[in-house]
């Protein structure tokens, strides 16, 4: 591993595209190709599964962060690199993001949403710098982007906040954009 870090969000359920698991997939492998590690939710379920078994199949490190209360609920995937059990989901997201250098949102449900919005307040408070993607697989985070846009244009944020989120299609422009910050 060259010490670069990729933190994932992403669903506890697959989605109702088969191209939702197809990126979750590559990126994965794409991670672990490069000698990335993947930071992710620690389930073996839906996307967070899909992306995590990628990974470990290409040789990757893994590094998952699970709260008790979701290790049945989730099937905390015990068999990773790093395997850690939190008291709480805000203490889950803390741990994620700190041994994260870049975070990539795949598509999901209200938990990668709370994940990614607090990532983005922190760094629109300016407690971190690091790269926020929004992987937006078949167009499923447009309406977020739109909803981010009439944010600021409804002057509720600066325009400096459409610009802490760089959104991209799929995982061949997350590694490219990735690579340069690695």
């Amino acid at each position: 591993m060259n010490g670069f870090s990729v933190c994932v969000y992403c669903g506890s359920r697959a989605g109702s595209s088969p191209a939702f698991e197809a990126d979750a997939k590559r990126l994965g492998e794409e991670l672990a190709k490069r000698g990335w590690r993947l930071v992710y939710g620690a389930g073996d379920i839906g996307l967070m599964g899909s992306v995590a078994r990628a990974a470990q199949a290409a040789g990757g490190e893994t590094f998952g962060v699970i709260p008790a209360h979701l290790v049945s609920r989730e099937i905390g995937r015990t068999n990773l690199t790093t395997y850690v059990v939190t008291e709480t989901m805000h203490e889950r997201k803390k741990v994620m993001f700190m041994n994260a250098d870049a975070v990539v949102v795949l598509p999901g449900g209200a938990g990668s949403l709370d994940e990614l919005f607090e990532v983005l307040t922190w760094r629109q408070l300016g407690l971190h710098s690091k790269p926020i993607l929004i992987m937006n697989t078949k167009g499923y985070w447009s309406p977020l982007k739109h909803l981010v846009d009439h944010v600021i244009n409804k002057g509720f944020a600066d325009a400096s906040l459409g610009k802490m989120l760089t959104w991209v299609d799929g995982p061949d422009e997350a590694i490219e954009i990735l690579r340069s910050a690695s």
